[in-house]
């Protein structure tokens, strides 16, 4: 068995739960963090005892002894630079969704890649929630027969739509309702999308003088003729911080399958706080000795597919799919028409102006 020699750039609220997971890993060597404000590095400094810390992420790309990268920084403008310097350097790199702001961006990453034969993956954590994996296993072993459609709701408080909405100029269809095309797009393969028609609502954020719309409602069709439709928002109230809450719907030939993951299954009460809703975050959480959500899971599998040599699980290609269909969903909001892909010179230029 190999270990590897792992580095992480920026530890936040994701990167900090990668850190955790990777720390407790058996198939890392040695942990190296990267982390620009002060009194986070000396607190995941006391926590992991990397091998090595520093505020320059840089340090970590040109450091040899590293093998491999988790680059989990912020705002997302950050995620090509990195990941381009970190695949041109040799490293195999876990980026948090999304793969970067532009196509040819995207297409640059996926080339350096395949090119230096690199393992390269997006973070696209709902994979390994195990109420979305029945889907997929409900589809692959022929329980819900043919697939016919599918809807997935997503809300998120506005707490981190102001958050997120604040530091870059990016769309609900870019930042939530991207977790859920990945999925649908990914069950319904071999199929692709061919029209995206979305619609966006403007009301709450407007009125708190953000430019950034309340949610995006999204139909895809597929060159199949299977469609699917997404909503996706960020003005839950504030009741409780990070709460996700999300319901979906896969519909095939021979059934149904209606999954609650609206995380009201534990609910608590106190005094002091009121009505709380723990391990309801995307994300998850550690509760003790071990972790409620998907994304402890899927950094362990990112390590092994580089320690085994495994297929990771979200391709580049994939990735790269995905930010066609939502780039074209907010085209189409703003056009009010549909947009059909794959997309051409001039609906990419429409973004410019």
């Amino acid at each position: 068995m190999d270990q590897i020699n792992l580095g992480i750039i920026g530890t936040g609220w994701c990167g900090g739960i990668r850190a955790q997971a990777a720390y407790a890993n058996p198939l890392v060597d040695r942990l190296y963090i990267a982390e620009n404000r002060p009194e986070r590095l000396e607190e995941i400094k006391a926590k992991y005892r990397p091998a090595g810390a520093t505020a320059d992420y840089r340090e970590l790309i040109d450091n040899d002894d590293i093998h491999t990268l988790i680059i989990s920084a912020t705002p997302e403008t950050t995620h090509y630079p990195m990941a381009k310097a970190a695949l041109e350097a040799g490293k195999h790199v876990f980026l948090e969704k999304p793969i970067a702001i532009t196509l040819a961006e995207a297409d640059d990453l996926v080339k350096i890649s395949r090119d230096k034969n690199l393992k390269f993956t997006i973070g696209y954590s709902q994979r390994f929630n195990p109420k979305y994996a029945y889907i997929k296993q409900s589809l692959e072993d022929g329980t819900l027969g043919e697939p016919v459609s599918a809807l997935v709701s997503r809300h998120i408080t506005r707490s981190l739509g102001k958050k997120i909405s604040g530091r870059i100029k990016l769309s609900p269809a870019a930042m939530e309702a991207t977790h859920d095309l990945d999925f649908v797009l990914w069950c319904l393969e071999p199929a692709k999308p061919v029209k995206i028609y979305a619609q966006n609502v403007y009301k709450f954020m407007k009125s708190q003088g953000i430019d950034a719309p309340d949610c995006t409602w999204i139909i895809v069709t597929m060159d199949n003729g299977v469609s699917f439709t997404i909503g996706a928002g960020w003005i839950l109230p504030e009741g409780y911080p990070n709460f996700s809450s999300t319901t979906l719907e896969m519909v095939g030939t021979k059934g149904a399958l209606l999954i609650d993951d609206s995380h009201r299954d534990v609910v608590l009460n106190t005094e002091d706080k009121g009505i709380q809703f723990p391990m309801s975050s995307m994300p998850g959480e550690y509760v003790g000795h071990v972790y409620a959500g998907p994304m402890a899971a899927e950094t362990h599998h990112f390590i092994e597919a580089v320690a085994l040599d495994r297929p990771v699980m979200v391709t580049p290609e994939q990735a790269r799919k995905v930010m066609e269909v939502y780039i074209a969903a907010d085209i189409s909001a703003d056009r009010g028409e549909p947009v059909t892909l794959p997309l051409n010179s001039n609906d990419l230029s429409s973004l410019e102006t």
